[in-house]
């Protein structure tokens, strides 16, 4: 309906501004083509983002909608420039000016109630299909209606005696587009270098995950932009004591919890932590604990005859490991439990990675 629109207003305001000697109008008239044709590329444009994630955009295509919107706003910063560039040379170079007629008033007047219009349907649907690509394009079309009031106002002036004054206005028409134009580039710009959400709604986020049951801490909380949706990865510390199962399942929660309460949320990758690995995960030193294989070598190489070890868990915190380990009666050999635990800790006390040591008789 916009495209419609715009074709209709852009011929007219093109044969009426030539008809009518008003060069404000014939400008608003190329503007107003240029959004007939940038409307071709929102439909397109839209169709494509909407589509369901597949093999090659595993994250949607809402991108092709940030990809859109900086076409559009280049397109836009190319036709500002070549209005400027045309109104400065009629001034500066011809030195050409013509006096508008009352044809044009009537036709802006017309451009002024139709964009106005098209700004409220557009910028209600964009709103119902969260697309902001056609927010933009409301809000493009506002601005034209903006420009249509200069335009009137700078053809209504030269009639009255202010010559230059829609000249005036031509220009300014293009400087509405430019802005227009650096401001949509800027903002997809942004969102295609992965810029987050703003630093508030960041800490509602978190304010959120803190509050699920669970939760003991959350940090690393980092965003991104695709489309009108936003995609989210960050670290949840649990208890350290509880099983991975639950953790994971704490997990879940959080993560149905953020996607209810934040609609803008398209996607949540969490990291559970038995503890704030921050500070260890970004220090260029750090080097990583043995595996439970590599334990459990290193328990039997220290101590062959030790009695049979029927399970082991293994809690990693502080960048040591904590050993708990479940020993049959039938395999202590005469020996207690305290025992056991004094002679390992005593072998194994050159291993830099242990830290406690317990053992359990089942």
């Amino acid at each position: 309906m916009g495209m419609v629109v715009d074709v209709i207003l852009g011929v007219v305001k093109i044969l009426i501004g030539g008809f009518a000697n008003s060069h404000a109008l014939i400008a608003d008239g190329i503007h107003s083509l240029s959004d007939a044709a940038t409307d071709i590329l929102v439909i397109i444009i839209t169709r494509i983002s909407r589509h369901v994630p597949d093999a090659n955009h595993p994250y949607g295509h809402a991108r092709f909608e940030t990809m859109g919107t900086l076409l559009l706003g280049s397109s836009l910063i190319v036709i500002a420039l070549l209005l400027a560039y045309n109104y400065l040379k009629l001034v500066v170079i011809d030195g050409s000016i013509t006096i508008p007629t009352w044809p044009a008033l009537i036709v802006a007047l017309l451009s002024i109630i139709s964009k106005e219009w098209i700004f409220r349907y557009t910028k209600k649907a964009g709103e119902e299909l969260r697309s902001n690509l056609l927010i933009a394009n409301a809000w493009h079309s506002r601005t034209d209606a903006f420009s249509s009031i200069i335009v009137l106002i700078g053809i209504a002036g030269s009639m009255i005696g202010f010559y230059w004054l829609d000249v005036i206005a031509a220009f300014f028409v293009a400087l509405v587009i430019l802005k227009i134009g650096g401001q949509l580039v800027w903002d997809s710009s942004k969102e295609l270098v992965d810029t987050g959400v703003e630093p508030e709604q960041a800490e509602q986020l978190q304010a959120t995950l803190l509050s699920a049951e669970g939760i003991v801490d959350v940090h690393d909380l980092r965003t991104r932009r695709m489309g009108q949706d936003v995609l989210l990865d960050v670290h949840l510390q649990v208890d350290s004591t509880i099983s991975v199962s639950e953790g994971h399942q704490i997990g879940e929660w959080a993560a149905k919890k953020l996607l209810n309460q934040h609609s803008f949320i398209n996607d949540v990758i969490y990291h559970i932590d038995a503890e704030d690995d921050h500070k260890h995960r970004h220090q260029s030193n750090m080097t990583l604990l043995p595996l439970r294989n590599e334990v459990t070598t290193s328990l039997a190489d220290s101590w062959p005859t030790m009695p049979t070890i029927e399970h082991m868990t293994l809690h990693y915190l502080d960048n040591r490991i904590n050993l708990e380990l479940f020993i049959d009666n039938v395999n202590m050999a005469g020996a207690t439990a305290s025992q056991i635990e004094q002679e390992l800790i005593k072998r194994n006390q050159q291993s830099q990675w242990l830290g406690t040591l317990k053992v359990w008789v089942n």
